[in-house]
Parts: structure tokens; sequence; C-alpha cells
């Protein structure tokens, strides 16, 4: 059902107890963990941790794989395993695509599957596939989708939500080697966003170019198991206003331009000790280098006549190792400790604003001169613990708990983005709020120290008819970096700087599932229902935390009977009262919305059908942030509005 709503890889998380998702443009919005958003999530994709090359973070990790090309999305909430990704707090996002896929000894295997999808608001179309041919030691598979939309229209009476558009081609190719016991996969891709409309921010992605290589070794050895990857990626990225802000030309806009270039390697091994223990070693290494500057406009005063150089020849690169023991004391204990270091080493070159003597850049001038006076290389010494124990107390409960202390240093725009300006700070930002935005090099590493417990009950039966889990966690984050007002601009936003402070973040987690009837002549008919809470203060301010979701559950009925499949889905969110207001984040009304949903499978056929908003329902996104894009049509500005109603279909076929 996600897969058929909305070509973000992020819907496919959308039911998963503790997440939730922002942005302000539709291809892959930012995943929120516990609360813990973005930057401080592990996105992992194919086993590269992808930095968005964009001061809005337009192009996050998870915009450069298309759902139809997932094979197993995964995501782990709070106390996460060092094993899984340090330089983090919340959690871990983590997707592959699937394994190349081999034929029998003599034998010859080719075999594909095509999708076709249109959903009727915003009239959003795409197609994607997939063929792969192979004999028992060689694999080739390509795969390729496209998907376009225009603007979206929200509930009854909102009316056209602007700067919603988009359009991406995503394509690769994956050449597999196999023997024994040893895999080698080598992927090779490309995608092309040529316009991608973004309504909470001043400006459009009018191009993004990720072209990557992608290695994975996997072998099993007589003391264990062993895998290697590495990986590179260039990122061209481009950024300006699309027609709906007022369009560009060569004197009009405001062109900002990006290139970064990715690499690295990730090494693991997994060593049994015996029957009841296991021990996992890793090291891996990323690397960032970002250029991030902005061309003249042609006869402007204010964006000329030179270059401004917004991030210079930046790097950010992370060495991280780590161990791990897993211990199974007894049928029903056991207990996981692990160790992690990370090293992140950071800096960038000299800046320079559209002027040097212009009264207009004038703000910008000082304002680079001061940070090239300065020493920007610094150094993050970061220490990762996590310790947890499972209890299978009877036959029908678990009691899982455990401690975590995670770390996360400060991304290169957090430290580095120097402009003070109205014009030039307001283009930094990935918050969606309309706020100008100033790095901070003294920032220090985040370190959040968490506790949780996870109370599963269950159906002490292979059947598994029923189940409730049941997860509260506290959260004490030490420099978890905030923001503090330097001014106000005469539009009412301000001018902020990140800045480490004290927060704390708490909550709880439930989900859980009942089957109401299984039969030969009905099927199955199961409830599955979802609820999170979550709330976070800024101990200094005294502000709640920017992006915190407000209490939102899901009730959903499936069934299933033979080819066909149902499900009926009830969204509840509360209002949003508790806000940031350093930032002036809009509060929100509650809502509830019907998602119907079903699908047919006919022999290779698959047809797949549904309706979101079923009532048409009106209401503003928690965490959407305002709707910058509608300001110019509707004189105001307002909370970014949710979609409307939407009729979606689509046909796949396998062979």
């Amino acid at each position: 059902m996600s897969r058929l709503s909305s070509p973000d890889v992020s819907s496919l998380f959308r039911n998963q107890p503790g997440f939730s998702s922002y942005g302000g443009g539709r291809l892959a919005n930012l995943p929120v963990l516990n609360g813990m958003a973005d930057d401080r999530v592990a996105t992992i994709v194919d086993g590269v941790r992808i930095s968005p090359a964009c001061p809005n973070h337009m192009n996050p990790a998870l915009s450069y794989i298309d759902p139809d090309s997932v094979q197993t999305a995964t995501s782990i909430a709070g106390l996460t395993p060092v094993s899984s990704g340090g330089d983090s707090l919340g959690g871990t996002i983590d997707v592959e695509r699937a394994d190349p896929r081999f034929a029998r000894k003599g034998k010859i295997l080719v075999t594909g599957r095509v999708r076709g999808t249109y959903r009727s608001n915003g009239g959003a179309y795409g197609a994607s596939g997939s063929v792969t041919v192979a004999n028992h030691l060689l694999s080739i598979r390509y795969t390729g989708s496209y998907d376009q939309s225009g603007n979206y229209r929200g509930g009854a009476g909102m009316g056209t939500v602007h700067s919603t558009n988009y359009l991406t081609y995503n394509h690769a190719v994956t050449v597999g080697l196999h023997k024994d016991n040893h895999l080698v996969a080598i992927t090779v891709g490309q995608q092309d966003t040529p316009r991608e409309g973004f309504a909470n921010q001043y400006m459009d992605m009018t191009n993004n170019r990720s072209t990557f290589v992608n290695g994975k070794y996997t072998g099993s050895f007589d003391w264990g198991t062993f895998e290697a990857r590495g990986y590179w990626q260039r990122i061209t990225h481009a950024m300006d206003m699309l027609a709906d802000k007022g369009g560009h030309s060569a004197t009009t806009g405001m062109p900002m331009n990006n290139d970064s270039r990715l690499a690295g390697y990730s090494l693991k091994a997994t060593i049994p000790l015996g029957r009841f223990h296991t021990l996992k070693l890793g090291s891996g290494f990323d690397h960032v280098g970002l250029n991030d500057w902005w061309p003249p406009l042609q006869g402007s005063m204010m964006m000329g006549p030179d270059t401004y150089h917004n991030i210079n020849n930046g790097h950010r690169d992370r060495l991280g190792h780590y161990t791990e023991w897993e211990a199974h004391w007894t049928p029903r204990v056991s207990t996981l400790l692990g160790f992690r270091n990370d090293l992140i080493m950071m800096n960038t070159g000299d800046v320079a604003p559209y002027s040097w003597t212009g009264m207009m850049n004038m703000t910008d001038a000082m304002a680079a001169r001061a940070f090239n006076a300065r020493n920007r290389g610094r150094t993050d010494v970061n220490f990762d613990v996590t310790a947890m124990a499972r209890w299978k107390v009877t036959d029908s409960f678990t009691l899982e708990g455990g401690y975590a202390r995670k770390s996360r240093a400060p991304n290169l725009y957090e430290r580095y983005a120097w402009g003070r300006g109205t014009m030039s700070s307001s283009m930094i930002g990935w918050f969606g709020d309309g706020n100008g935005y100033v790095g901070n090099v003294d920032l220090k590493s985040e370190i959040a120290n968490t506790a949780s417990v996870t109370l599963d009950w269950h159906d002490p039966t292979a059947a598994n008819r029923w189940g409730l889990t049941v997860q509260p966690y506290y959260s004490y984050v030490r420099n978890y970096i905030n923001v503090v007002q330097l001014s106000t601009f005469s539009n009412g936003h301000h001018l902020l700087q990140f800045a480490n402070h004290n927060a704390q973040t708490y909550g709880i987690n439930a989900s859980g599932h009942y089957t109401l009837w299984d039969t030969a002549q009905y099927g199955k008919g199961e409830v599955t229902g979802v609820l999170n809470w979550v709330r976070g203060q800024d101990e200094v301010t005294h502000s709640g935390l920017y992006h915190m979701m407000p209490l939102n559950g899901t009730v959903a009925v499936h069934e299933t009977v033979g080819h066909w499949t149902g499900r009926v889905e009830m969204n509840f969110v509360k209002p949003k009262d508790t806000v940031d207001w350093l930032r002036g984040e809009p509060r929100t009304a509650g809502y509830a919305l019907l998602n119907l949903g079903g699908s047919y499978t006919w022999k290779m056929l698959t047809l797949d059908a549904g309706i979101d908003n079923v009532l048409n329902q009106p209401y503003y996104l928690p965490l959407g942030g305002l709707s910058l894009g509608d300001t110019r049509y509707i004189g105001t500005t307002r909370a970014l509005p949710g979609m409307g109603r939407s009729f979606n279909i689509s046909l796949s076929a396998t062979f």
C-alpha cells in the first residue's frame, strides 16, 4: 500500500513504531525515529551512509533508490546495536536491494518484473521494471524507474499546494559472481531528477544527478562469515526557483550549485564462539567532499558580481571500529554488549561573499573575513556503548531492556555555514520554517544516553494469533545541537545560530495485532494497531524540540482470501500544541484519515488499487513546516497542507 501511494522510500516505514518523517519535497522525506530526525538517524542504502549534498537537504539518502528496487527495509528505533551504525542518536534505517539471482547449474535464468502506476492527485504516473539474465556463476540485472507528478491538491477547500511537483529517473546495473560460499556483486547506477518542487523552502531543486559504483563481497569460512563493501558516488546538485516561485533565467532567480564526492569501505566479520556466543568485529571509513557555490546573477547588485562560496572544498571523514558480543546464557536469557569508536575529521577552505565592497553584501563580507581568519579544522572522538538483555519470562511474555550511549558529530552546514545576511542565511536550513541559519565552528558532538524497556505479550503457539508490544524510552542528550536567536528579519522570521544545549526526549511506542478470523471460506482477517507518543524539551531555552510528532496512531483491518488481499486503515493524529517557539513552529489541528486498498493476483499479473484520504479531509502536516510556496498565491503563509483524496492504481507483471 505504501508503494502504491508514494514514490518515497520513507513511506515503506510509515506504520512502524516510533517512525515519522518530514520534508518539503515528495521523493524522499527525512526520517524521524523516536523524535530524533535527519542526521540523527543513521540512514544506510546498500551499505552506504549517504550525506545530503545540499544546504536544504533536498537529496537525502532515501531519495537515491526507488521503492520497487527495495528488497529489505529495516528500522531500528532507540537502542541500536553498534554494528548497525554510529555517528547517530535516534536509530538506524537500513535499505537494501536484492542480491543477484542465479540459475541452477546447466540452466539459464531469465526473469523480471514490470510495473505501471497512476495516482489521481497531482496526475502522477510512473513505471518501473527489472530484468535478470543468469547462469549458475554469473548474473546480470538491470533495474529502472520513472516517476513524475504535478502539484497535488490539499483536502476539501485547501486548493492546490504549490511547489509539490517532481520528475525523476533511476537506472542501475548489477553484476554478480557466485561460487560455492562466496558472492561478489557490483552495482553501477545513475539517478537524474530534473526538477522537484519544495513547498516549505524558498528554493526548488532544478537538477540532481547521482552516479555511483557500489561493491559487495560476502563469504563463509570455517571460522565464520565475512562481508566487505566499497563505494564511490558523485552528486551534482542545482537549486533555483521553478515556475511556481517565479521561475529563473539569466537575470532572475538565484542559482545555487553543489558538487559532492563520497567514498568509503566497510568490513564486518561474524565469528561464532562455541554454540552460545557470537562475536562481531567491524571497521568502516566514509569520506564526504563538498563544494557549495552560488554563481552571480547577471545584472544583480545583491547577487553579484562574484561567486558566493558557501562551502569551499569542505570535507567530513569518519573512521569507525566496533566490537559486539551476543551471548545466549540459557534458552530464555540472552545479552548483547557492544563498543564503538568513531573519529570524525572536518575542515573547509576560505569562503567569499558575492562582493567584498558592495553595501548590500557588507554583512556577509564581514562574516566571511571573520570565518577565514579562524582555524576551522575540527576532530571529534566519539564513543558508543550498547548493553541489552532479553528474558523470555514465559512462553507468552518477553522482557527486553537496556542502555545505549550514542554520539553524533555536527554536519558540514551546522559547523561551516557562515553567511549572516538575510538572504544568504535563509538559504541554509532543512527545517522548512522560513528562518535563516548560521553555523558554529565550535559545536561539540551530541551525546545521547538512552534507556528503554520493551514488554512483549504474544501468542505462545506458532499460530501467532495475537501480540502486543509496549516500549517506553527516555533519552538525555548532552550538547544537543539546537539554536539561539541572533536577530529578527523584517518578514518576522529569525536569524538563528546552531548551539549546543542539553535536552531530553521521552515517549512510548506500542503496536499490536489480533486475528479476527481464519477459515477456509473467508480467508484470514486481522486487526493491527500502532500508537506513538513523544515529547522533547530544550533544558536551556525550555522550549519544545523541533519536529516532535504529536500523539498518533493507526488502526487497520487486513483480509486475505485466496488471490485477494484488502486493507481498511484509519490514521489518527492529535493536535500539535507543543512546539518550538524559537523557530516559530506552527501549531496544527488534529485529524483522522481513512484509507482503503486492495490487490488481486492472477497468474503473472497483480492489480493494486487504493484510495488515500477517502473523505478528502483537510489537514496540515504536523512536521511539514510552512508552505512558503503558497504565500504568493494566497497572500499569507500557512502550515503545509497534507494531500487530499487520491485514487491510486498499479498493474505489475512478473516473468
